[in-house]
């Protein structure tokens, strides 16, 4: 072994026993998490159905709620369905507000999203729930702030939640298990390009 090998294993023994102490000194074994995914880049819901599709992959059971995007033919929903029972998928949004220009049926429809996403937070058949959109209906006061919280709070205790959605109040924030926030440094969009089916939808 020459100078540079065992310099680079000497680091790496030594960062290994600083991660195996980390990790020993974690004593929770299971909690039921509440994720954000925030922030004015691209990816939010996409990180989302990458960990609905996760869970499916443990064998779990998972529940999708739409506040925003409508019946949009989607590849995570095509994908997704294909679980057959393990997936509940409720799309019950009417679309972007600036599409609708109608704020009583877009707060009707943020109501009715939030009855069915009450039923999945305390269903014992489902291990995972995405309430996506979710902060976009927040964000414009479809929705009560603190109603929601204390919906989020008195979920089935091993339940994760993750709810997806630029402009995160910053009460959820505080209320969360783990918050992503998504930058934007750069996107096609800019250049021109039009959303693309298997990227955007």
């Amino acid at each position: 072994m020459n100078d540079e090998e065992a310099r680079h294993r000497a680091k790496m023994a030594a960062r290994k026993a600083v991660q195996d102490a980390e990790v020993a000194s974690k004593t929770i074994t299971e909690k039921g998490l509440l994720i954000v995914h925030t922030g004015p880049g691209k990816g939010k819901s996409t990180a989302g159905f990458g960990l609905a599709l996760r869970m499916l992959g443990a064998g779990g059971r998972v529940g999708v709620v739409q506040f925003i995007k409508g019946a949009w033919e989607t590849g995570e929903r095509a994908a997704l369905t294909q679980f057959g029972e393990r997936v509940r998928w409720h799309s019950m949004g009417e679309g972007f507000t600036w599409e609708t220009q109608d704020r009583a049926r877009d707060v009707a429809a943020a109501a009715r999203a939030w009855e069915m996403a009450r039923a999945m937070l305390v269903d014992p058949a489902l291990d995972l729930v995405l309430l996506d959109e979710l902060n976009i209906a927040l964000r414009y006061d479809y929705l009560p702030l603190e109603g929601v919280l204390a919906d989020l709070a008195a979920r089935r205790p091993l339940l994760h939640v993750v709810v997806t959605g630029r402009n995160a109040k910053p009460a959820l924030i505080e209320a969360a298990d783990l918050v992503t926030e998504m930058g934007a440094v750069k996107h096609h969009f800019a250049a021109g390009v039009k959303a693309q089916k298997g990227i955007e939808f």
